[in-house]
């Protein structure tokens, strides 16, 4: 007999149109429906990257679906068949949603990971508790996947982006001393730390690995995409990092955004559009690594993680 293990698939989320915007941002704003300059210079930003059309939720749906066949795969795991759903936190179908559609399924047991390697409790925490919430609620026996950023197969898909892109800029005549590795991710409210949340260790933990593996020594960390409210976020910002890089006389940066696993709003415009302006002013050459997407790897690494945690929760059970 075949059992279904259920997986929610949970990540941030985007509108599915531009129709869609302005709801989207009143979910992030808690209710509150944004002013008519802040729903413009957000649906401008979406506009500017992909011209009114939404690849941003196809690349999800793509991981979610590629996430299920990679699951799948292994024949050796023959009396079970994963069943991936995917839960957003601002946007249909949301969390939740998620979990009630297993729970009309029929599922009893799953497992849920969030689309981003690094815990914070402000961050991936926050997904899993309204998972949990539910969860309880329907009656689902649903461990989690609270971090994988340490996972060999990971850093070495990055590594070898990283890898990729050096060769094109040493192809380009620089050599690899003058070029800055920047390994970003989404800013966090500086009150973190005091919470001894892991988010921030872990992103340098990942970087390190990977700038070992590649074999990187001029790099450093820095932060991108931090929210507009009165409290500190974690900086300093890309954007005041490359000005410090072009008082440092460096003309080639690598950015690559560890924190991301697809192409999102932070990546397409944060760094393809507003970064990469800033450092052309600067007369600086920015590139990025690729984004993981739907890549095999990224897929084996979710689909290991996901087997692992299945079995610590059979273990326990038994």
């Amino acid at each position: 007999m075949t059992v279904k293990i259920g997986v929610l698939v949970m990540s941030y989320g985007t509108p599915k149109s531009l129709v869609d915007v302005k709801a989207y941002y009143t979910h992030i704003r808690r209710g509150n429906p944004p002013t008519a300059e802040q729903l413009k210079e957000l649906t401008d930003r979406y506009e500017a990257i992909v011209g009114g059309v939404f690849p941003l939720r196809e690349n999800t749906d793509r991981q979610v679906e590629a996430l299920q066949a990679a699951l799948n795969a292994d024949k050796a795991g023959a009396d079970v068949e994963f069943v991936c759903y995917q839960g957003l936190k601002h946007a249909s179908p949301f969390i939740e949603d998620g979990v009630e559609a297993m729970a009309k399924d029929g599922i009893t047991q799953a497992v849920g990971i969030v689309l981003a390697p690094h815990y914070s409790s402000m961050s991936v925490g926050s997904y899993i508790k309204r998972a949990q919430e539910k969860a309880d609620a329907c009656k689902i026996d649903m461990g989690f996947v609270e971090s994988y950023h340490m996972h060999p197969e990971l850093i070495d898909v990055l590594s070898q982006r990283v890898s990729a892109k050096l060769d094109q800029y040493i192809e380009a005549g620089a050599t690899r001393d003058e070029i800055r590795v920047l390994f970003s991710a989404h800013s966090l409210p500086e009150r973190i730390l005091a919470m001894g949340d892991p988010y921030r260790d872990q992103l340098l933990e990942t970087s390190q690995a990977i700038a070992a593996q590649a074999g990187v020594t001029n790099w450093q960390f820095t932060w991108q995409s931090a929210g507009r409210t009165a409290e500190p976020w974690l900086g300093p910002d890309i954007l005041d990092t490359l000005q410090q890089l072009s008082k440092e006389q460096v003309e080639y940066v690598l950015v690559a955004p560890i924190g991301f696993v697809s192409d999102h709003l932070e990546v397409l415009y944060d760094l393809d559009i507003e970064a990469t302006a800033v450092a052309a002013e600067l007369d600086m050459r920015l590139m990025r690594i690729d984004s993981l997407n739907s890549d095999p790897a990224y897929m084996s690494v979710l689909s290991d993680v996901i087997r692992k945690r299945l079995e610590q929760m059979k273990a326990a059970q038994s």
